[in-house]
């Protein structure tokens, strides 16, 4: 069983909609310019730690969790700030939860892993923090 985890540092951004434009009368889908400079910066940390510890690509079943640290507002009173940094505030507001776990994962398509289809076991958490973040741990078979 290999396992690793990986810290793609930075505000995390979720997957954006899908946006639709027509070209020629022909109707063309396409992912904001965000989300695949996000899913982009993703891989590259994915790669870049799956090299240094001589990781292929991962077969079989796989167990992923995310954990997305969430900047902690500016405009927060200092007793709001320390219940965010202890955790009795939590991040209910948006983007949604899901949205971090899309980016990540579309991130680590073919890389981490060939196809997402293979993750049985996804673990997913949002968190406040003083550093802004995504962590992501990985068990696999390579």
């Amino acid at each position: 069983m290999i396992s690793f985890t990986f810290t793609v540092p930075g505000r995390p951004i979720a997957k954006g909609r899908a946006r639709i434009t027509t070209v020629g009368g022909f109707a063309r889908a396409y992912t904001p310019a965000k989300t695949r400079t996000y899913e982009a910066t993703v891989r590259h940390y994915a790669k870049a730690d799956m090299a240094y510890k001589s990781i292929g690509v991962l077969h079989g079943p796989i167990k992923v969790e995310v954990k997305a640290f969430i900047e902690i507002p500016a405009s927060w009173s200092k007793k709001k700030r320390a219940g965010a940094i202890d955790g009795s505030v939590l991040p209910v507001s948006r983007p949604d939860l899901d949205n971090y776990v899309k980016a990540a994962l579309d991130g680590m398509n073919e890389v981490v892993f060939s196809d997402d289809s293979q993750i049985v076991h996804l673990i997913a958490t949002k968190v406040y923090s003083d550093e802004p973040r995504l962590e992501i741990s990985v068990q696999g078979q390579e």
